[in-house]
């Protein structure tokens, strides 16, 4: 047992320890110890009173220490709590849960919108009429054939979907009757669509623009194709 050091003795020891390094004070608090040193110099540790807390009336909660760690959520409880789902938005053109896309179908319910158009077309060929502002002049040319570019895709696609149709009915009807079918091959199917195209454009007085557009778009692909090796030589 260590005997008990008065205040008065105590200052004396720190007086003669300041004077000492910090390296040697080191030293000194290894051989002593630790625990030793600390009575010495700060004398003894008194704890600190526990507080009480009470609540002043029984209808207010009780005051709770902030050094106290609070009590972790009940596992049941964390199960059943309802958990906020982050909103995802859907793209039903890639969205797997909306279905195949059927582009047949597609233009069977939509086709009200070629009425539609065509409603479109004749008021704005109304409208260019009686219209004077250039500048509202060249806005409803662009309209009118951007419409006429759809009417005339559409035809076109509901043209080869009724040959397609026609093909099928016909190897059908050469198989019931015993018949050979004859199955076309691509390029002999590519070859008769460019005849069509072009018996078309014959009878709408369109052909030379069309071969003129054409050569206009090959001498662009090969100026492009000459420029390219240009910049590779």
């Amino acid at each position: 047992m260590t005997e008990e050091i008065s205040s008065e003795e105590r200052d004396k020891i720190r007086e003669k320890l300041s004077s000492l390094s910090f390296e040697e004070l080191l030293k000194m608090k290894k051989d002593m110890g630790a625990k030793l040193y600390n009575k010495t110099i700060y004398g003894e540790h008194k704890s600190k009173p526990k507080v009480d807390f009470q609540r002043a009336n029984k209808n207010r909660p009780r005051e709770v220490s902030s050094k106290v760690r609070p009590k972790k959520f009940n596992k049941h409880f964390e199960e059943k709590a309802p958990s906020t789902k982050k909103f995802v938005p859907r793209d039903p053109r890639f969205d797997p849960l909306c279905g195949q896309f059927d582009e047949k179908e597609f233009r069977a319910n939509y086709k009200f919108l070629n009425d539609i158009r065509q409603n479109e077309k004749k008021e704005l060929e109304k409208e260019l009429k009686n219209c004077v502002n250039p500048e509202r002049n060249k806005v409803i040319q662009l309209l009118i054939q951007r419409i006429n570019n759809q009417l005339r895709e559409h035809n076109k696609i509901e043209t080869e979907e009724l040959k397609k149709v026609e093909e099928k009915m016909e190897i059908r009807r050469k198989l019931k009757s015993g018949e050979k079918p004859n199955f076309k091959k691509k390029s002999v199917k590519k070859l008769e669509d460019l005849i069509d195209k072009y018996e078309t454009l014959k009878k709408s007085n369109k052909l030379k623009k069309h071969i003129e557009k054409r050569s206009k778009k090959l001498i662009g692909k090969s100026k492009k194709k000459m420029n390219y090796e240009q910049e590779f030589r």
